[in-house]
């Protein structure tokens, strides 16, 4: 299925699905969901992921050594413990008792992408008073560039859209996500944040002048808003376009060797390779200990403009960094470029719904036209698209950085308030 026009593809609003969902608030609307087979299923299934101790995503099951590094990359540390600040003061005390944790707490992995409800962890930004929605919005516009920010705001944005298609802005809106902090604001100490939800998980960590915001999961559906105000927006594009370029640059040759599978929904594919939630996604929601090894084409054996471009692809997906450590995470990109691998999945007409990867030792991007949920196209469609940001081999949520920070205090002796415990960090 091309680009199309989603709403060819609308439910009926007279459809049951709708009308039992209008008026009810999102943990009753949940119950019914997740007392269902398939509900139920994604849930152990992920609930058992989540019990794992904490690896990272490697290709084969052992992290590699040596990746990350504590250094000056230039994050404006100061601001962003301003804006944090602003979001304790903002809380009440009952708010802020679900809010805060230790900034090596498990619960930084619990995070989900589905409209319904999947746990109760910290407070949901639908439920706080606009104070509160202030704060935290201006805590993201302190850890992102002003591009990053427009994104996460446009992909909330198109989450109120759908409920405004469907009059269940009680169920999908701008606010409908999970807000938490872990660690105390500081601008020498480890701590950070997430925020979580339906087509959107943003997880923060910051160490001083270092910022690491991974993993995340950024997707839409439909990726156009056309709203009658006048308020329009594409997302995704950058996104998409820069993986079709890429790979219709290719020669014949590596385009072959890219191409992993011809089908979306190929049947070569092994068990598993295609799952009902995640479809090709392979970094999604509780996957932080995936073995996903490289497949596709080398980039050592790219040219210097497909490898440039490349480049350009992950940028793509990382342009929510500010401008110095966007620099810097670049710069730890490229310098891995020989071992990085580029993946594809689906025609590559430029027309028809596709899925790529890029993968390297120190980061993993994916894209991913999905099929509807809430609209009815049973195939994967371009109006629906899922985004990956994954940095493998230990630091997602930095907890590489983390991992460091505490051994270079345990060396010198010093005492980490806000710390649940080193079981607790190397454990989940």
């Amino acid at each position: 299925m091309s680009l199309g026009d989603f709403r060819n593809h609308l439910i009926p609003a007279d459809a049951e699905r709708l009308r039992d969902a209008r008026g009810l608030d999102p943990w009753t609307y949940a119950e019914p969901i997740r007392q269902t087979d398939r509900a139920t299923g994604l849930i152990d299934y992920w609930q058992r992921l989540y019990a794992e101790p904490y690896r990272g995503i490697t290709t084969d099951g052992h992290p590699l050594e040596g990746r990350y590094a504590i250094a000056d990359e230039g994050f404006d540390v100061a601001a962003a413990v301003t804006a944090a600040k602003g979001v304790v003061t903002a809380l009440s005390d009952g708010e802020l008792a679900r809010v805060r944790h230790p900034v090596d707490a498990a619960e930084w992995r619990d995070w989900y992408n589905p409209e319904w409800p999947m746990n109760a962890h910290g407070v949901r930004l639908d439920e706080v008073s606009p104070e509160v929605r202030t704060a935290v919005t201006a805590l993201m516009r302190a850890c992102f560039s002003d591009d990053g920010y427009v994104k996460t705001s446009q992909v909330r944005s198109a989450n109120l859209y759908l409920g405004e298609l469907y009059d269940l802005r009680n169920i999908m809106n701008e606010w409908s996500y999970h807000f938490l902090m872990f660690g105390e604001p500081s601008e020498t100490e480890p701590w950070g944040w997430n925020l979580y939800g339906h087509h959107l998980a943003l997880n923060c960590l910051v160490l001083g002048s270092q910022i690491v915001v991974s993993p995340t999961f950024m997707g839409a559906e439909p990726t156009t808003v056309d709203r009658d105000s006048g308020d329009s927006f594409e997302l995704f594009r950058r996104e998409a376009l820069t993986g079709i370029e890429l790979m219709r640059s290719l020669p014949a040759e590596q385009r072959h060797l890219a191409t992993t599978y011809r089908q979306m929904k190929d049947p070569a594919m092994p068990e598993g390779r295609l799952h009902f939630a995640d479809e090709r996604t392979l970094g999604g929601a509780y996957q932080d200990n995936r073995v996903i090894p490289y497949e596709g084409v080398r980039a050592r054996d790219l040219g210097p403009a497909q490898q440039r471009q490349l480049l350009s692809v992950v940028e793509s997906f990382i342009d929510f960094l500010p401008e110095r450590p966007l620099r810097a995470r670049m710069r730890q990109i490229e310098s891995a470029l020989e071992d990085t691998w580029w993946s594809w999945i689906g025609p590559d007409d430029g027309v028809q719904p596709f899925y790529y990867r890029v993968q390297s030792p120190v980061v993993m991007v994916e894209f991913d036209n999905h099929q509807g949920v809430w609209l009815t196209n049973d195939e994967p469609a371009r109006f629906h698209v899922h985004t990956v940001v994954r940095t493998p081999n230990g630091n997602d949520y930095g907890k590489d950085l983390l991992r460091q920070h505490y051994a270079a205090a345990h060396r010198a002796g010093t005492d980490h308030p806000g710390q649940a415990g080193q079981a607790g960090h190397q454990g989940r």
